[in-house]
């Protein structure tokens, strides 16, 4: 999450760089370790509803089109890559290499442009 709770203008480059930073750290740490988990990251730029939860145990969460969408950006990645929405990849495009992966259909969204994020021009 990226833009919250204050606004910023530049939010979806800093959620593609922590997610490119957290892939590299995790690719260093199967080096270390070759039993070290295996992640997919996903992300899609939007407006959300956020808010505090709970009664005896809070919680600041979000909610809203743009969490579900960013969760089907993660289930239609593969191990070790970041997939991006077309909304984040036309925030983003001057700052980083992408590979164009096409309309992927996806459940409850019908079918998606999606793009993997090669790395930072």
């Amino acid at each position: 999450m990226s833009g919250l709770p204050l606004a910023n203008g530049e939010h979806a480059k800093n959620a593609v760089h922590a997610a490119l930073d957290i892939l590299d750290f995790m690719e260093k740490r199967k080096e270390q370790n070759p039993d070290t988990l295996e992640i997919r990251i996903g992300i899609h730029s939007g407006s959300v509803i956020a808010g505090i939860v709970g009664v005896k145990k809070f919680a600041y969460d979000i909610w809203g089109d743009t969490v579900n969408t960013a969760a089907r950006m993660e289930q239609n990645s593969e191990r070790g890559r970041l997939n991006v929405s077309e909304a984040t990849y036309y925030l983003t495009q001057n700052e980083f290499e992408f590979e164009f992966r096409g309309k992927i259909k996806t459940k409850g969204k019908g079918e998606l442009d999606m793009y993997f994020v090669n790395r930072e021009k």
